[in-house]
């Protein structure tokens, strides 16, 4: 019998309050509150398309900006990730997604390697430095990423190929790191153990 592959986590600083909760085989099913409007609608995007249930309640020192919110909620959520993987064992491993929003397209790779590491290119001069729905910068999802792959232990590329509309961007990159992430954590019934010749993940 498999085991759920479930985490249930809290982390609180002087900075944020989270609590967050996954099942990785889940209907992508999610109840999310950071209260940041933007990032909330790319968590259930997330959730949505990587068939992965997900509650997330958190709170933080967004009168400042949303910097620190999206950063903690993104380690708790890479936290719930490597926990809730287990050993790995039975796994997929790897993911690839190209997925298009409009005129934005973006492409994520996604490797359960254990080895974290984020490779992130494309986004066109000056998104980092807009906003979108008023609290959200467009720096934030390449920093959302880092914080999901280091504490997830995973290795993610992820390409903007084309887009001009931020929200269009930004919504296309979680779209298809979730689509690439679904693929990679499936359960295989053709992998027997650790899809590692080292044994380990």
């Amino acid at each position: 019998m498999i085991s759920p592959r479930t985490a249930s986590l809290r982390r609180a600083t002087s900075e944020s309050s989270v609590e967050l909760e996954l099942n990785l085989d889940g209907t992508g099913t999610s109840r999310i509150d950071t209260t940041v409007p933007f990032f909330d609608h790319m968590l259930t995007a997330f959730a949505k398309h990587s068939l992965t249930d997900l509650t997330v309640r958190a709170s933080g020192d967004t009168d400042i900006d949303a910097h620190h919110t999206v950063e903690d909620v993104s380690i708790v959520l890479g936290d719930a990730i490597r926990q809730a993987l287990g050993d790995k064992a039975g796994i997929s491993r790897y993911g690839d997604a190209l997925v298009p929003l409009d005129e934005a397209l973006a492409q994520a790779v996604v490797d359960i390697s254990g080895r974290p590491f984020l490779v992130h290119e494309g986004e066109p001069a000056g998104f980092e430095y807009h906003l979108i729905g008023g609290h959200f910068t467009g720096s934030l999802v390449r920093h959302s990423f880092e914080a999901i792959a280091f504490h997830g232990g995973l290795t993610m590329h992820v390409r903007v190929l084309g887009g001009r509309d931020p929200h269009h961007i930004a919504e296309a990159e979680y779209k298809a790191l979730a689509r690439a992430f679904r693929q990679a954590k499936a359960l295989d019934p053709l992998v027997t153990g650790i899809p590692s010749t080292k044994g380990a993940l």
